[in-house]
């Protein structure tokens, strides 16, 4: 009898677009980040993906001590894969995004593939107050934000993180971030199997019609051919649907607080578990399994868990 196939899900459990202002769910302490994502990986996800916050205020914090408060807490916990972000927050350097990974040698980190507008503004149309004073100039300055991730910096991060055996995550927001990509891997910069995260549904990227899925996947397909892994993520509402094709497209999925606060039409998520527990629903409707953290390695040929520095 044929075995089913295995699709990956990633939970990015708090990122650094939402406020705290938007849900009272929204992971803030290292005790919370860490409690977050030892819960999706016992709900099913095999990597997490994480950023640092601030634990007074919530605001998205990028310093490798922020990050030394909740890795070795999951570590002892859980054998998820840990992802490590280098895009960081808004504002940040390079510099500033690469220095967790570079220090903690993560089994996988995230890399954005191109620059773009990056507007995150819209959401002051649903929120009018906020807890702390940072937010709404946080969401506001995003109107006039280019999310810089040039050949250079692309370039510096790979380089930064050469020789520590980490992996990533290759974040393309739009068509030109998978050339981008394909020129990277032509001068073997970076070596298969690649791990692209298609990513839909940012103002500033590509959209979330289901033409837009079927178009970057054909995209990947002609660059890539069997020399990649795709996975989606979908912003807000299209969350789910997203996933959805896409698994049933072969592909794998993200889902989390990072990327979307919702679990239904008005109805906060209250934990990034439950949506882990729904994509698996998705999932498993299909026929499909998900992947447990061992056969994910295996998938994206990473390291190990005993290779990193936390």
């Amino acid at each position: 009898m044929a075995q089913a196939r295995k699709v990956i899900v990633t939970c990015a459990v708090t990122g650094s677009i939402h406020t705290p202002s938007m849900s009272p769910y929204l992971p803030v302490t290292p005790e919370q980040i860490a409690d977050a994502a030892v819960a999706a990986a016992e709900a099913g996800a095999a990597i997490v993906h994480l950023h640092a916050r601030d634990p007074e205020t919530g605001r998205p914090v990028q310093t490798p001590e922020a990050f030394a408060r909740f890795l070795p807490l999951i570590k002892q916990r859980s054998d998820v894969i840990v992802n490590i972000t280098t895009g960081g927050g808004l504002g940040m350097t390079v510099q500033e995004r690469v220095a967790p990974a570079a220090v903690f040698k993560p089994e996988i980190a995230s890399l954005n593939m191109g620059s773009m507008n990056f507007g995150i503004f819209p959401m002051l149309e649903r929120y009018k107050e906020f807890k702390y004073d940072w937010e709404r100039p946080y969401l506001e300055n995003s109107k006039d934000y280019v999310f810089k991730n040039t050949f250079k910096d692309i370039e510096y991060i790979l380089k930064t993180c050469a020789g520590n055996g980490t992996r990533f995550e290759f974040e393309c927001y739009d068509t030109a971030h998978l050339y981008n990509l394909a020129y990277f891997l032509d001068k073997k910069l970076v070596e298969p199997p690649l791990f692209v995260q298609t990513v839909f549904g940012i103002l500033g990227g590509i959209g979330t019609h289901p033409e837009d899925v079927l178009h970057m996947k054909r995209t990947a397909d002609r660059l890539f051919g069997d020399a990649y892994r795709w996975s989606v993520l979908g912003a807000g509402r299209a969350q789910m649907p997203i996933a959805a094709m896409a698994a049933a497209m072969g592909g794998n999925v993200r889902v989390g607080l990072e990327d979307s606060l919702w679990i239904g039409p008005g109805k906060l998520a209250t934990s990034n578990a439950e949506q882990v527990r729904k994509v698996r629903q998705i999932i498993e409707g299909l026929g499909l399994e998900v992947a447990t953290p061992a056969e994910a390695r295996a998938i994206l040929a990473l390291k190990g868990g005993d290779q990193v520095a936390f």
